[in-house]
């Protein structure tokens, strides 16, 4: 019962904050950023509708046409006389993505101007202006601001003779476009350009459209013309788009009536264009005034016809039968399909690999396309999308958290999976855009991670003691890799280069004969547990118990310096804890012995049978426990290799000379670590350079003075073990009938 009710607590949560996501301003943004992108791309390219054309102005179409180059510059009876070819080959609307205000030659605008006339289909772009404006109250006193926007004509002549105006604005997320307007309500519900093209090309319709625009109550609302001949100016086409619009959505009844009556058994005994064209317009003036576009592919992929072909007429590129725009709009607009620093361009999803944008134009055609195909994206309500998330997020946490983890996460992705390819479908055929990001990038990798948490934490109890168990034997590395996965000590076994540390207690055996074994137990622990502070502090990898001794090792990149820097550091701490624990312990009284050296190691398991032992393995082991050992003879406390030492800043060293071991055949190097530089006193100091001095004679087979500054050493220093160790080494080679080839060198005979 317990984890029935967890289970639905966790279901509900998850489903909760999917809902809470998705319906916040980020979730949003991520499912138009990351979601839509995503069902844009695997849809892919769509083919566009065929009642548009994008007539291009690209940056060759001024060469062709012996004109400028850059269209501001252009005679504006060209314009014209584009209008007049386009109206040849059948265009039933043209709408300019211009902007017309600057003032040219009369002359030229003034052909420009009768040719639209003429035409009696041209629709203008308007230029929407914004500032803020300030309120005051009766007194002049400034209470806040409000944004204003303004439409700003084309030169009187132009706008005069236009059939249509309107203002194109596009929405940016983050300089990318997704949403276009219908009518802009901060423009006094202005229609923008792909609507007035929309509506002038479904002129043809208007009797039918007035039909049901009267039966459904609206005339009553507003006075509109009986027959499309009264709508002869721009003006009146605005006035019949916004009044429609506003009476529809200052009443819900008449919208609801509206549908009703495109049931009516007269519509559907119209032809299937004008059905067509009633079923569009209306959705037209009933939707949301800003909308999702619809975007049929990457540039160039609404029809494109080049505006030099169309003056000019066929070419290589253009036939005959591609200028056939008998009942299609056409864009005027500059969209060069070549290159990416073209004018007027937006980044959207389909912005190919050569970076070359969707043109302004191109995304006006294909907001119009949308609309006349009402086949703008579609997105559930605020209700339908939360209920969606919450119900997802509940269900594919049940499958995660009430069906074992070798079970359920397969399952929870092929639901997953499920999802997303309904989603896709549903984009794909009815363009209704169903949450997609949240529920399988956020909701989805949540449940998942929440289930299987609570899964893991009902096991982790039977777990838990078995991982602390080994890790009371192996290095905490290890215990996680041997109780993650299937037992495998050779899995975590591994040859590394380190830094290995060798140290033992001196004289154990005789503090061993006077103890009790509990005693002897309890003292060593403490005695362990004193060194592996200092240790641990310093990231030792590898530390392992050997009797009374202790050998560590840090692995690594023979690069890093850190390697060798970390035992040191260490290695002089353990000295000082040592003595806090001699303070606690009367029986122990010397000083500790510590040995580095630097190479290549085994550490992994050791043993056969079944049984195996955690430990550090090869020839830099053994030459550190070595180095360790040689203390005792020298009287020193630290030593390390010259690999050790080398190139690390900071430390007060003194070379000990050049040593060959038990077993082995090469001199080794080796250095005495005093302390750090920063905190030796001047003694030590003193004895170190001092000491220096007296190597370089002992080094140059000076024995003499070697000897006596030697004893000159001892003199100031009294208990100094490496240089009593030298002082009888120079003797014995004074004595000496003969010496060796490189009688510098000491062989050690005992370990």
């Amino acid at each position: 019962m317990r984890r029935l009710l967890r289970g639905l607590l966790l279901g509900w949560a998850i489903g909760f904050a999917g809902s809470l996501v998705g319906l916040s301003p980020y979730g949003t943004l991520f499912e138009r950023s990351v979601g839509l992108d995503w069902l844009f791309t695997t849809r892919g390219e769509i083919d566009p509708p065929s009642g548009v054309v994008v007539i291009a102005i690209d940056g060759t179409t001024g060469g062709r046409l012996d004109i400028p180059a850059l269209p501001r510059d252009w005679p504006r009876s060209i314009h014209g006389e584009l209008v007049d070819a386009l109206v040849n080959y059948g265009a039933s609307a043209i709408v300019f993505d211009i902007d017309f205000r600057r003032v040219r030659s009369p002359l030229e605008e003034q052909k420009f101007a009768e040719a639209a006339k003429r035409s009696d289909r041209v629709v203008l772009f308007q230029h929407l202006s914004g500032k803020g404006q300030r309120v005051e109250d009766a007194s002049g006193k400034i209470l806040g601001s409000v944004w204003v926007e303004e439409l700003v004509s084309p030169i009187p002549a132009l706008s005069n003779s236009a059939r249509g105006l309107g203002p194109f604005p596009l929405p940016k997320l983050d300089a990318a476009v997704y949403e276009f307007w219908v009518f802009k309500s901060s423009a006094r519900e202005a229609p923008t350009i792909p609507a007035v093209g929309f509506q002038l090309h479904a002129l043809k319709a208007y009797p039918q459209y007035y039909r049901i625009l009267k039966n459904s109550g609206v005339t009553r609302q507003l006075e509109l013309p009986e027959s499309a001949a009264g709508i002869s100016s721009a003006e009146d086409l605005r006035k019949l788009m916004t009044g429609v619009r506003e009476a529809l959505v200052d009443d819900p009844v008449l919208a609801t009536n509206l549908i009703q009556e495109l049931g009516a058994p007269w519509v559907q005994s119209e032809s299937a264009e004008i059905r067509h064209l009633l079923k569009s317009l209306v959705a037209m003036y009933l939707g949301n005034n800003e909308r999702y576009l619809n975007f049929y592919g990457p540039p160039g992929t609404v029809k494109t016809i080049p505006y030099h072909a169309v003056i000019k007429g066929p070419d290589g590129n253009t036939s005959l039968e591609d200028l056939d725009l008998t009942n299609k709009v056409a864009f005027v607009g500059f969209s060069d399909l070549y290159d990416p620093g073209q004018p007027d361009r937006f980044y959207t999803v389909f912005t190919n690999e050569d970076s070359i944008d969707l043109s302004g134009v191109e995304i006006a055609a294909t907001a119009f396309g949308n609309l006349m195909h009402d086949e703008s994206l579609q997105v559930p309500d605020a209700i339908s999308t939360l209920a969606i998330l919450f119900c997802f997020g509940l269900f594919i946490t049940w499958v995660i958290y009430f069906t074992p983890a070798s079970l359920g996460v397969p399952a929870a992705i092929v639901v997953a999976a499920i999802y997303g390819y309904v989603a896709q479908v549903m984009f794909n055929d009815s363009q209704l855009w169903l949450p997609l990001a949240t529920p399988v990038l956020v909701q989805f990798p949540l449940a998942l991670f929440v289930g299987l948490l609570a899964q893991y934490l009902q096991q982790r109890h039977k777990v838990k003691h078995i991982s602390e168990a080994i890790s009371l034997y192996v290095p905490a590395e290890v215990s996680k890799a041997l109780t993650g996965s299937e037992l495998k000590p050779e899995s975590v076994d591994q040859v590394t280069f380190s830094t290995c540390l060798a140290t033992d207690m001196q004289g154990f055996s005789t503090i061993a004969e006077h103890m009790r074994p509990g005693e002897l137990a309890e003292f060593l622990n403490d005695y362990f547990d004193s060194l592996a502070k200092p240790l641990s502090d310093h990231d030792v990898t590898v530390t392992e118990f050997r009797a009374d001794a202790i050998m560590c090792a840090w692995t690594g990149d023979e690069s890093d310096p850190e390697i060798r820097r970390k035992p040191i550091l260490a290695s002089l701490q353990a000295a000082d804890a040592i003595e806090d624990f001699k303070a606690r312990h009367d029986a122990f009284e010397t000083s500790l012995r510590i040995g580095l050296e630097t190479g290549e190691v085994y550490v992994g398991h050791s043993g056969g049978g079944g049984h195996f032992v955690y430990s550090i393995v090869g020839d830099c082991a053994n030459t550190a426990s070595r180095i360790e050992g040689l203390n005792k003879h020298v009287g020193s406390q630290i030593l390390a290799t010259e690999s050790t030492i080398e190139g690390i800043d900071g430390l007060l060293l003194r070379p000990i000379g050049h040593f060959v071991f038990v077993g082995k055949t090469e001199a080794l190097p080796i250095f005495e670590i005093l302390d750090l530089t920063s905190e030796a006193d001047p003694q030590q100091v003193e004895l170190s350079e001092r000491f220096a001095r007296a190597m370089d004679l002992f080094m140059d087979c000076n024995w003499k003075a070697a000897s006596k500054e030697f004893k000159s050493i001892l003199k100031a220093f009294p208990h100094d073990g490496p240089a009593r160790f030298y002082a009888t080494q120079c003797q014995q080679r004074l004595r000496a009938d003969s010496l060796p080839e490189t009688p510098w060198v000491i062989n050690m005979s005992q370990k």
